[in-house]
């Protein structure tokens, strides 16, 4: 009797498994039909029936952000601003939030000229209905494309003129910005890190003080972060660092 028990209930479970995995392809479609049927209805309240546009315009808007960090002044700001914190050897402090923030607002206050112009070619013909929305871009883009160029060396943008295979323009306006916005994010790298070394180095020579003073006293086991620490904390605060830091940051761009 329990043999046939279980028979009977490994046959019924059995049942209910193919009965579920039948309806999971039917479930699948009909959540398909109503996912495209909601895209059509999105589609035609926004008055374009083309959800492949749709898609492609939410991908853009995705990409905005890592966009407009990459093109403008953040990068180096916040490179330089890492780096000096590690200089001083405060490992948290000011906090990651902090430094993205100091970056971010001195990023709007050195590309306020340029976003002045992108307002004034793009953003309020365009709202006006004066241009269209591809004019917009194009006469948004020009601006950008102006302080990239400006920030850009001349031996970046060659190399990826090289590498794209591209034949020598008479004139920056003729270059591509798929080949600008690169050869600027390289530019800005160095730049970063050149800033950054020379910040380094006074911090550097009161660590290497201190661990000489310490082991010519014998004080081989304290360590000489700790003692150092302060030091550095008083020079950057003595010098006005912050303001000096942010000083050649906005000239830099200037």
């Amino acid at each position: 009797m329990k043999k046939h028990k279980k028979k009977i209930l490994f046959f019924s479970t059995l049942i209910v498994v193919l009965f579920y995995i039948m309806s999971i392809p039917a479930a699948a479609e009909e959540s398909t039909t109503e996912l495209s049927k909601d895209i059509s209805g999105i589609s035609g309240l926004l008055g374009n029936t083309d959800t492949l546009g749709i898609i492609y315009s939410l991908t853009i808007i995705a990409l905005i952000p890592s966009i407009l960090i990459m093109t403008t002044c953040f990068t180096r700001i916040i490179i330089v601003l890492s780096i000096l914190r590690n200089a001083i050897g405060l490992q948290q402090t000011p906090p990651n939030q902090v430094l993205v923030g100091i970056a971010i607002f001195l990023s709007l206050f050195i590309m306020s000229p340029v976003i002045q112009d992108v307002n004034e070619q793009a953003y309020t013909p365009y709202k006006n209905g004066e241009i269209t929305q591809q004019q917009a871009l194009d006469n948004a883009i020009v601006p950008l494309r102006e302080f990239m160029l400006r920030q850009t060396k001349e031996e970046d943008l060659n190399f990826f003129l090289d590498v794209n295979n591209s034949p020598r323009p008479e004139s920056l306006d003729e270059v591509s910005t798929l080949v600008v916005i690169p050869a600027f994010i390289t530019s800005e790298l160095k730049r970063a890190f050149i800033i950054g070394f020379l910040l380094y180095l006074p911090f550097l020579i009161i660590d290497m003080v201190v661990a000489s003073t310490l082991m010519s006293m014998g004080m081989v086991m304290l360590p000489p972060t700790m003692i150092s620490l302060p030091f550095k904390l008083m020079l950057f605060v003595l010098v006005n660092g912050w303001q000096l830091t942010f000083q050649t940051l906005i000239s830099g761009f200037n």
